[in-house]
């Protein structure tokens, strides 16, 4: 049940997978997580890292502002999203998920034969450190080992930095819109 949307010819990856711990660009120590639908603490750290988020940074409407917003948008998103969370210290400082294209229950539990739309988010302060890469790759790579294989997403023209992130991992331009970029990224072997 695969949407319209082009795709690259070639598979991208492999990517690695989370639990991973990284130094990024500035010797911080950083863990990459993948929590199971936010279990545990993670939906609270997640909730708190998008409180201090700069509103001037948010794309197309999200994360969206306040704590009773944010948390009703994850939750929303938290049961069919795959998700994995960057730490610094035990805080939240990054986020990344992968939000399925489809409303069929069936479709989401066999992941290989849909589209998935990918958001990603990092704290300023952590911005310009390679965080979004590491991110990035390890959503990528625990979306793999779950058997997703196309992911798309948009991106405001202008945003020249997200657009080289995108590409460095192997996304390819496949449309634009008026403000927006249309790319995609195919993964391992196409069903």
């Amino acid at each position: 049940m695969v949407g319209s949307r082009q795709y690259p010819d070639e598979p991208s990856g492999p990517f690695p997978s989370p639990p991973t711990t990284v130094e990024d660009r500035e010797g911080r120590s950083i863990e990459i997580r993948a929590p199971e639908a936010f279990a545990d603490d993670a939906l609270d750290d997640v909730v708190e890292m998008y409180v201090e988020f700069d509103p001037t940074d948010r794309a197309q409407g999200i994360p969206p502002t306040g704590e009773d917003r944010i948390r009703n948008w994850l939750e929303t998103i938290a049961e069919d999203s795959v998700t994995v969370v960057a730490y610094h210290d035990g805080d939240a400082i990054g986020h990344a998920m992968l939000v399925p294209d489809s409303d069929d229950p069936d479709a989401i539990a066999e992941k290989s034969g849909i589209e998935w739309e990918l958001a990603i988010f990092v704290l300023q302060a952590y911005q310009q450190a390679g965080i979004g890469t590491i991110l990035l790759e390890n959503l990528l790579g625990h979306a793999s080992d779950l058997g997703i294989r196309r992911v798309w997403l948009t991106v405001e023209r202008w945003n020249n930095p997200a657009i080289a992130l995108y590409e460095r991992v192997g996304f390819e331009s496949t449309g634009t819109e008026s403000f927006e970029q249309e790319m995609a990224i195919l993964l391992g072997d196409d069903d």
